[in-house]
Order: C-alpha cells, then sequence, then structure tokens
C-alpha cells in the first residue's frame, strides 16, 4: 500500500504521538529496514551523546522499560522514533529530499513538538533539544510536588469541571486531557486525585489512575514553562509549511509574520493548559476530509481517537514499516 500513496498523489495529513506511546523496541524495525531512519538515530545519538545514561536508539531498542517509561527519557525517544518513521516513509514514498504535498500536521502534546518539525517550523536538532529538555523540566516539577492524572470515561467537558470543583478543595484539580468524546483526563496533586476517584463514582463515571509522573497540563507545571519558555526563547521557529495544530487553542497555529511569537507562547502554555485533542480532530476532519491521514511511529493511539472523534477519517499506522 505504502507504494500507492505517494507524496505528490494526495494531500497528506501527519499525525504525531505523544508521551503514553512509548514501548521497548520501538523504531527498531524502521532503523534495521530503512537507512534512512537508522540516520535519524545516528543523528539522535550524536546530539545526545550519553545524558540520558545511554544513548536514544539503545534506550528506544533495548529499554529498560522503567527507564524509557520516565518522562525524561519517553518525550525525546518518542520525538525520535517519529521523525525515523517519517525518514523511512519519506524514501518510500519516493519524496527524497523534496517536499511532502502536506495537508496540516498536527500531535498530541509532546508530539506538537515533531508536527512543528515535520512542517518545517522548527529543525531536527532543535526539536530533539526542546523535547529533551522538556521531559527533564515536566520530570523534575512533578518530583517537586506529588501529583498525579485520573481518566474519566463516559465525561463530557461539563462534567469534568463539574468534578473538578467539587473534589479540588484547596488542592490543584483541573481538566487536562480531552482526548475524545467521552474520554476526559483529569490533572492534579494526590488528594485531590485520590478525591476525584470518589466523586467520579458519585457521578456514574469510570476513574481510573494514570501511571505519570505527575499532573501535566496544570498549574503544577509552570516551573517546567518557565525552563521552556528561557529555551524557546533561542530557537529559530520559521512559518510552517502546512496548518500545524495547537492544542491549546484546538485550532491551527498562526502562519503569517509574527507566527514565531505565537508559537513559543502556545508551546508554553501547553503545559499548563489542557490538551484540546477533540477540538484539533475535528478541526482536521471539517476541513481535510480527503486527505491521506498518516500516523508516526510509536503506537497506534491517534488513529483511535480519530475514530471516535470523526468516523469518516480513515488513519494509516505506521508503528513499523510494512
Amino acid at each position: 500500500m505504502l507504494a500507492t500513496i505517494g507524496p505528490m498523489s494526495a494531500s497528506l495529513v501527519i499525525l504525531c504521538p505523544g508521551q503514553g506511546a512509548q514501548a521497548v523496541g520501538m523504531g527498531k524495525a524502521w532503523a534495521e529496514r530503512s537507512p534512512e531512519a537508522a540516520r535519524v538515530f545516528a543523528q539522535a545519538d550524536e546530539i545526545l551523546g550519553d545524558r540520558l545514561g545511554a544513548p536514544i536508539s539503545q534506550l528506544c531498542f533495548q529499554g529498560p522499560a522503567e527507564r524509557l517509561n520516565q518522562t525524561d527519557v519517553s518525550q525525546p525517544a518518542i520525538y525520535v522514533a517519529s521523525m525515523a518513521s517519517l525518514a523511512g516513509l519519506r524514501a518510500r514514498w519516493g519524496a527524497g529530499n523534496g517536499e511532502l504535498s502536506l495537508a496540516a500536521c498536527a500531535g498530541l502534546s509532546l508530539g506538537e513538538y515533531t508536527a512543528l518539525t515535520v512542517a518545517g517550523a522548527i529543525d531536527f536538532g532543535s526539536g530533539l533539544e526542546l523535547v529533551a529538555l522538556r521531559g527533564r523540566a515536566m520530570q523534575e516539577a512533578a518530583v517537586a510536588t506529588p501529583s498525579s492524572m485520573v481518566a474519566l470515561i463516559g465525561a463530557d467537558e461539563a462534567q469534568a469541571r463539574e468534578l473538578c470543583e467539587r473534589a479540588c478543595g484547596s488542592d490543584v484539580l483541573v481538566p487536562a486531557n480531552f482526548n475524545a468524546p467521552g474520554q476526559v483526563v483529569v490533572s492534579g496533586s494526590v488528594p485531590a486525585c485520590e478525591r476525584a476517584e470518589r466523586v467520579a463514582s458519585e457521578m456514574g463515571l469510570k476513574a481510573t489512575r494514570l501511571a505519570v509522573a505527575g499532573a501535566f497540563h496544570s498549574p503544577l507545571m509552570k516551573p517546567a514553562g518557565d525552563r521552556l519558555s528561557s529555551a524557546l526563547a533561542s530557537v529559530r521557529i520559521s512559518a510552517p509549511r502546512c496548518p500545524v495544530l495547537s492544542n491549546v487553542t484546538g485550532a491551527a497555529h498562526e502562519m503569517g509574520e509574527g507566527c514565531a511569537e505565537s508559537i513559543r507562547r502556545r508551546l508554553v502554555e501547553q503545559l499548563t493548559s489542557p490538551v484540546r485533542w477533540v477540538d484539533n480532530g475535528r478541526w482536521l476532519g471539517e476541513r481535510h476530509a480527503g486527505a491521506a491521514y498518516h500516523e508516526l511511529a510509536p503506537g497506534k493511539t491517534l488513529s483511535g481517537l480519530m475514530r471516535r472523534i470523526d468516523r469518516n477519517v480513515k488513519v494509516e499506522t505506521h508503528d513499523e514499516p510494512v
């Protein structure tokens, strides 16, 4: 099928996974079967060196899972695996060094950085350094304040906000991810998350505590946002070649004059604001229903979410080369 879908045969929507998609072995098949993908891993190894305790390619291919699942590793690891799979796809599609016919790019949380890289707004090296810093800063912010996240199944936005109001007390508890209709994640301090589980039961909602380092996309991530803001100030950001969806607004980032400062601002806001992936998916479905949708490695999470957001959108996944 890959051979029949070239970069010029259809407009492409590229979807980029976020944290939680990581798995030991991710990207290995791409690196083994695609010289272009292997070069991405080699470049990433050169940039990061051993600052994560081992080369990023080794952590992706061999783990251990306990280290790969830590935020400071999983974020750069997913970014590299995604960009490696894209490099392999470009070669298979016959794109070479030419530009793909991109209709739009979107990514979930961390994946927004990948999407901006795919669209040419950020170069690969700068993007990798940013996500490495982002992961480290989020990990440290999580350690500083014991916190967690709770998935609510069957909740809409109004119910999620009502639950947060009833369960927060004097602690932090806010909606963090609007992933799909009926799937909302709330984020906050540990005591508030414990109360959220009880309140969810009273409201007839199913609540599941997530195995995460801390309260991502909540005010507790402000220290990480401050560090990210400083790093972004020195990164060159160009106008994207196609619309790139903002998790904060649910719509596309600015593309014209002044877009760099707007993109920087939205990326910082993203750390303390809810991820509006439902809005991102609807924006894409309404404007690019006839495009060819492709989800980069690792995993198949976004294709599942898109099925729930817009059943007319079919997503081809690329966890491994076929």
